[in-house]
């Protein structure tokens, strides 16, 4: 009974220090991820920061705290009320993208540093969009960022945090400035298709008359090319006419008998109400006479002489 005592007791004592040992083990043996650090506190005091990796640490003597996200982090604040310099409430809604680069001034120089952001930002945002009016805030988003990003990179320099960038998602006016710019923006909209439309016309009454101006030239060109054509023509016609004459050496009798021919086609217009008789009719119509009368002549002479023969 004794030899099996002391058995059952060496047996609890060699569990117990197995327990021990792994749970030296444990808390000795840390294994730090990537992009993440960790502060050592030896006995309540800072000992060391502990990079990505395998690192050991003294049982009960060392005390690793919770690590730090070495990551850039984005938080969204909710809208906070700010008021601009026309006395006008605006609830600006902003987003903060920062990163812990310094573990141990993290931990030490500020209890919450996620919270300081925000009542940094908030008060800051207050300063800025303050000196300014509602307009000017709507329209100096960049610039209202640039000086926030300044006034924040500049506090939490020295918490161990470096805040590379500050946007605002939004800047909501009262729900009466929002109707008013929105009319606004309607008459403007308006105001500008009266004026775009108003320049359509313009353009295409001055594209109308130019238009119309140069068809007017062009016809006018036309029809003087045409009159000028028409005049050639008639000339040369004329000049083949007069030389032809002139070739064929006409008699007096031809060129009255012509003229004669010529009379009634000129009074068989409908609108010739009264036909002059030109002075050269009375010369022409001598000549034929004339003609006439020689031919007469000629024949009486011929028939006497046959009859003469013939007796």
């Amino acid at each position: 009974m004794g030899d099996g005592a002391g058995t059952l007791v060496w047996l609890f004592v060699v569990l117990v220090l197995l327990i021990f040992v792994v749970i030296v083990l444990v808390r000795a043996v840390r294994i730090i991820p990537q992009a993440r650090a960790g502060v050592v506190e030896r006995l309540g005091k800072y000992q060391r920061t502990l990079n990505p990796g395998l690192t050991v640490l003294i049982p009960f003597v060392d005390r690793l705290l919770p690590l730090l996200d070495l990551r850039e982090q984005v938080v969204s604040f909710p809208p906070q009320p700010v008021i601009t310099e026309d006395n006008l409430v605006v609830s600006i809604d902003t987003v903060v993208y920062f990163q812990v680069t310094d573990p141990r001034a993290a931990t030490y120089e500020i209890a919450n540093y996620i919270q300081a952001v925000e009542q940094l930002t908030t008060t800051t945002l207050r300063n800025v969009v303050g000196g300014l009016n509602l307009e000017e805030a709507l329209t100096s988003r960049d610039q209202i960022n640039g000086q926030l990003r300044g006034v924040l990179d500049e506090a939490t320099g020295r918490w161990g945090i470096r805040v590379s960038r500050v946007e605002l998602k939004a800047i909501d006016p009262p729900l009466s400035i929002q109707d008013s710019m929105e009319k606004q923006m309607r008459a403007e909209r308006d105001r500008r298709a009266a004026i775009l439309t108003a320049e359509g016309t313009k353009q295409s009454a001055i594209l109308t008359a130019e238009g119309e101006r140069q068809s007017s030239i062009l016809k006018a060109e036309g029809d003087a090319k045409a009159a000028i054509l028409r005049a050639d023509g008639e000339s040369q016609a004329i000049q083949k006419v007069f030389s032809a004459i002139h070739k064929g050496n006409p008699t007096q009798k031809l060129l009255a008998y012509q003229y004669l021919q010529t009379l009634p086609k000129i009074a068989s217009g409908t609108s010739n109400k009264l036909w002059i008789i030109p002075s050269e009719v009375g010369d022409a119509l001598k000549g034929i006479g004339n003609v006439l009368g020689n031919t007469s002549a000629e024949t009486d002479d011929a028939v006497d002489a046959e009859l003469d023969s013939g007796l």
